[in-house]
């Protein structure tokens, strides 16, 4: 009898998780017929996905409320109201649903709260596998919460192994439940495809400073702008594009405006396939203030870019193995990431291959082949 799979990732807004969380899913239908995957579909987060859903034969189980289209999805008090919202009105559907279905497995990515809670008043055959996203807050609530019900749950994994150590020394989990294990992050089939295809607006016969990502306060967008009108003032080589939407967006622009870099600053909005962008971009920065590992930067790596990473909290340092892949600078502070870009403009281009060459190696380490037979053997511990 194949094993029945569930799949928790409830998200207001398109966040590298959602992505992440497919790919996981895909990744065990993909190479092992003896699972039945379900994701379970909370608020609206999976409706983008039907195609693929459809196509990787991944069922979708419908939790979804008409209510969630209402939700506010920006605003750190707003979205905390909607996650409110969604936590009270899937409670018992999501008893019910656990009780009646009897996954075998069941994953939590995120809004983790609800189904730990479940789990905390009720008793299940269900095997509940935590997964820890981006960088926890170990706020007081989270830790008792995930304390009083660790003896139900059967792993927890992580995307780095310096939150596996901190989960260590918290002491929370016991440490034979801990387990590293990479994200889902590259599909070689679409890494490959090249639509060799960059927007006409861009200036020729300069070098591209690529960075991509949701435009929010995580990002720290407006500091990779400052630090770049710096660079620009004595480097004229390099312009800077930066992908994606958010709602940071208009103030970003602003600032473009007044520092006056508007033929030097091009802000391309959304693209589906940004490879294009990776190869043909001399450098990659990823200027967030904290990260699990960085999904973008692990996309440039793939795409043979060099990057240029805070070293926030939690992944991108251990990426870069302390810079010995890339270059690292001091998160957030003014002048590290001009004096980071200085520093590489003048870098030997043999150096420079050198480290692209480790990172790629790194980088394919988050294929969703890799993190299959990773993950089976975590399922088989």
């Amino acid at each position: 009898m194949k094993k029945k799979i569930f799949y928790w990732s409830p998200c207001l807004n398109p966040v590298g998780t959602i992505k992440s969380t497919l790919n996981s899913a895909i990744s065990l239908k993909r190479y092992n017929k003896n699972y039945d995957v379900y994701m379970i579909n909370v608020c609206g987060e999976w409706k983008n996905y039907e195609d693929t859903l459809k196509k990787n034969s991944i069922n979708s189980i419908n939790l979804n409320f008409s209510y969630y289209r209402f939700l506010p999805k920006t605003g750190f008090f707003l979205s905390r109201f909607s996650y409110m919202i969604i936590f009270l009105l899937s409670f018992f559907p999501l008893l019910n649903l656990i009780r009646s279905q009897k996954p075998n497995i069941f994953f939590l990515h995120l809004i983790t709260s609800l189904p730990l809670t479940i789990l905390k008043f009720f008793n299940f055959k269900t095997e509940f596998i935590l997964r820890i996203s981006g960088y926890p807050k170990m706020t007081i609530f989270r830790k008792i919460l995930w304390k009083s019900i660790s003896s139900k749950i059967k792993l927890v994994t992580c995307p780095t192994f310096d939150l596996k150590k901190e989960l260590d020394r918290s002491g929370i989990f016991g440490k034979e439940k801990l387990f590293f294990l990479p994200d889902a992050i590259i599909d070689i089939t679409k890494v490959r495809n090249k639509n060799e295809f960059i927007d006409n607006e861009l200036p020729k016969n300069k070098k591209i400073i690529l960075s991509a990502g949701r435009l929010t306060k995580q990002k720290n967008y407006e500091f990779l702008i400052n630090e770049f009108a710096e660079f620009s003032k004595t480097n004229d080589q390099f312009i800077l594009v930066i992908l994606g939407e958010g709602e940071e967006k208009n103030n970003l622009l602003k600032l473009v405006e007044n520092k006056g870099i508007e033929k030097k600053v091009f802000l391309l909005g959304y693209k589906k396939n940004i490879y294009d962008y990776m190869r043909a971009g001399n450098v990659f920065i990823l200027s967030s203030l904290w990260e699990e590992v960085g999904f973008v930067i692990v996309e440039a790596a793939l795409c043979n870019s060099f990057v240029v990473s805070s070293n926030c909290p939690n992944g991108p340092r251990e990426f870069l193995d302390n810079g010995k892949r890339g270059i690292l600078f001091e998160s957030n502070k003014e002048s590290a990431l001009n004096e980071s870009l200085k520093n590489f403009s003048k870098m030997e281009k043999n150096k420079i291959f050198q480290k692209k060459v480790k990172l790629k190696k790194e980088a394919k380490k988050y294929t969703i082949f890799r993190h299959y037979l990773e993950l089976e053997k975590i399922l088989k511990n």
